[in-house]
């Protein structure tokens, strides 16, 4: 997918309460282990503007996800798996920040924090015990059950909001299109994207 460009404005926060039926949680398991490339999240209106994965470069700042100047667009109940682990209720919060959307995954008491950036546009992990930011090495979504997968499977929600908005934003590029992948390289650029029956042998 190409660079898109994206204006900045203003958004009343919007409170989404969806809870996934209990069938949901079997969709978790549905993305593939290996994850490449994959363009769609940056989409700061809720329904159809910033929550969608680019593929496109960014810069990437080391500053720890801070709540002051943010404005919260929505928060979320849905599902997580960490590393392949079980289902776990989770709430997704995400925030404006400046030039950057945070999304926020609270798991129990863990908190799982990606980063997109803008112009251009980079993800990146919030590392607590360091206190920086770590570029992402891949990403993947399954539009059919609304789930993302950030580092292969070391973080998995279902999250219809964001995959939503991926595909009011980029209707072409997403039509007929139900898995995407994307491989980072070391500097948080975009090495690789594909989609569908392309994305086999893509990833680690």
């Amino acid at each position: 997918m190409h660079p898109l460009a994206h204006t900045k404005s203003a958004f009343v926060a919007v409170d989404y309460k969806l809870q996934p039926k209990s069938s949901a949680l079997g969709n978790l398991e549905l993305l593939p282990t290996d994850v490449g490339d994959f363009p769609f999240m940056l989409n700061r209106n809720p329904m159809c503007s910033r929550i969608g994965l680019l593929a496109a470069a960014a810069s990437l700042l080391a500053a720890a996800p801070a709540l002051a100047q943010a404005e919260t667009l929505y928060k979320l109940d849905t599902t997580c798996r960490i590393k392949g682990g079980e289902p776990q209720s989770c709430v997704v919060e995400a925030v404006n920040e400046g030039n950057a959307t945070l999304y926020r995954h609270r798991i129990g008491k863990k908190v799982e924090t990606i980063r997109v950036t803008d112009s251009p546009v980079r993800m990146s992990l919030w590392v607590e015990n360091k206190k920086s930011w770590k570029n992402l090495d891949s990403a993947a979504a399954r539009f059919s059950t609304n789930t993302i997968c950030f580092n292969g499977r070391d973080l998995c929600v279902i999250n219809p909001n964001y995959l939503n908005s991926v595909k009011e934003d980029r209707p072409d590029a997403t039509e007929g299109r139900d898995l995407i992948k994307v491989q980072f390289g070391a500097d948080g650029r975009i090495d690789l994207t594909c989609y569908d029956d392309g994305c086999k042998g893509v990833g680690k």
